[in-house]
């Protein structure tokens, strides 16, 4: 290969590997949000009491889903 193509080649790759990551750290903030509201309904919270925080966590997962099918298409 020449190096253009050696250097776009490492790119793409230093950008999927930095696109994957933040898949990871998305999903497990939402993971980890969703762990608390857990403990705070069983604590005796309601569902509507934590409906804004439920709210993020679906906004976080949303936008690892878009994140994902970005790098699936290679986009």
């Amino acid at each position: 290969m020449n190096q253009a193509l050696d250097d776009l080649a490492l790119q793409v790759k230093i950008n999927t590997d930095a696109e994957a990551s933040a898949v990871i750290v998305l999903n497990g903030i939402a993971a980890r949000i969703q762990a608390a509201v857990d403990k705070a309904i069983a604590g005796g919270a309601t569902a509507e009491q934590l409906a804004p925080v439920a709210e993020e966590v679906a906004a976080l997962k949303a936008s690892s889903d878009a994140l994902s099918a970005a790098i699936v298409a290679n986009t």
